[in-house]
């Protein structure tokens, strides 16, 4: 009992329960209740800059430094750059043919506000070429003021592979410094999530009464293509490149993976995950240099799961919102959820990465907390086809790096 009311989860599904509980009794009036979800919303956007542009230096310092890795760190990370990309294609084909955001307004559950935000972003949408040249910042510090998070991310990769340029004893303390800003900024999501059942409550309330049950079955709804996607990735992407470039048999693969799997789905760590994931890589016979060094990699950077969540989210609330997306849109959506994916740490919890894809296409985030009932849900299925996608990428390395 203990342990359960210590669990944030818990209380937010306590709080979406009260909160749709709070909509039915009080019908449109429930309405009052809007800015406890406003008040969540803001405090997330204060953290947003800050996290991506220390998570994106950290992270491509780190991957920069791996040269010195060679051979594996080349092929690991090429072969976790291939599978970001596609497990992303596979999640735009999902939500585009099931379209789980469908035939529900935002207006219709108050977030008209939004919407009309929206379509403004849209009619100023810039083409193709013009959002490729203004994804380089002609001022950095004005993209920052600014929150223009492609030009962020662009910067932080350029700093990030800089820093990993300079020599190893000066880089290793600013990479060790960044991390440690990061963990303060990471403490910070902490204390803000401490108010998520308060504003869960408050936009349940709203968008229960004002438009019913309706809203919680468009999330439902992408909860099964979420699903469905990780299915396609983890049982058929995943298994190919095993077949087809590794020498670990598949049923072996997948015999020696099931106690990581299980571990991964209840912890919804792949951090805590890496002993047994790099057990499990012993036992197919991948030599100890090369899963010593691509799991714990792939745990910091390996994070397919996370990609296809941010994508489908993206296209749930574009399709939520009457967003037609472009081409423009989709190199956005598909550049930011592959390098937000990679800046994420491999730890439990609502990740605000996707509030820097959301906000890279022009999308509202302020329907957000709807999926935060469900977010332990979709931690745990993402975590599964994480870890199962480091394992992979230390068997294919295991060949590739040595011939």
């Amino acid at each position: 009992m203990q342990k359960l009311i210590k669990n944030l989860g818990f209380w937010i599904l306590v709080a979406m329960v009260a909160g749709i509980a709070a909509g039915v009794t009080m019908g449109e009036s429930a309405s009052v209740f809007a800015p406890l979800g406003t008040l969540f919303i803001q405090l997330i956007k204060m953290l947003v800059v800050p996290l991506v542009a220390v998570s994106i230096i950290s992270g491509a310092a780190t991957l920069g430094g791996s040269r010195s890795a060679g051979k594996i760190g080349v092929v690991s990370i090429g072969y976790i750059m291939l599978t970001t990309v596609i497990s992303i294609i596979i999640a735009i084909f999902a939500g585009l043919i099931f379209k789980p955001g469908a035939g529900l307004s935002a207006e219709s559950v108050g977030l008209i506000n939004a919407a009309a935000d929206a379509s403004e972003a849209v009619a100023n949408q810039a083409g193709f070429w013009q959002t490729i040249i203004g994804m380089i910042p002609a001022n950095p510090i004005q993209a920052f003021a600014e929150g223009n998070i492609l030009q962020i991310i662009l910067f932080g990769l350029f700093l990030g592979f800089g820093i990993a340029a300079i020599e190893s004893s000066k880089r290793e303390k600013v990479i060790a410094g960044l991390n440690y800003i990061l963990e303060a900024l990471i403490w910070c999501i902490g204390k803000v999530m401490l108010v998520a059942p308060i504003g869960v409550f408050g936009l349940m309330a709203e968008a229960t009464g004002t438009f019913g049950f309706d809203v919680l079955i468009k999330v439902a709804n992408l909860l099964w293509v979420d699903l469905l996607a990780v299915l396609v990735m983890g049982l058929v992407i995943y298994p190919l490149t095993i077949s087809l470039l590794s020498r670990v048999p598949i049923k072996e693969f997948f015999h020696q993976m099931t106690r990581p799997q299980i571990i991964a789905f209840s912890t919804a760590s792949s951090m805590a995950t890496l002993p047994v994931t790099m057990s499990a890589c012993d036992n197919m016979g991948i030599s100890k240099q090369v899963s010593g060094f691509v799991v714990p990699l792939g745990a910091t950077i390996n994070m397919t799961g996370n990609a296809i969540y941010y994508t489908l989210v993206a296209l749930f609330f574009a399709q939520f919102y009457g967003i037609e997306l472009t081409v423009a849109h989709y190199v956005a959506i598909t550049v930011t959820a592959s390098l937000g994916s990679i800046g994420q740490a491999g730890v439990p919890g609502p990740t605000l990465m996707v509030v820097a894809v959301l906000a890279s296409a022009g999308i509202p985030i302020e329907g957000l907390p709807l999926l935060y009932a469900l977010d332990r849900v979709f931690d745990m299925i993402r975590t599964v086809l994480n870890i199962t996608g480091d394992a992979a990428c230390a068997a294919v390395t295991d060949r590739l790096a040595a011939e």
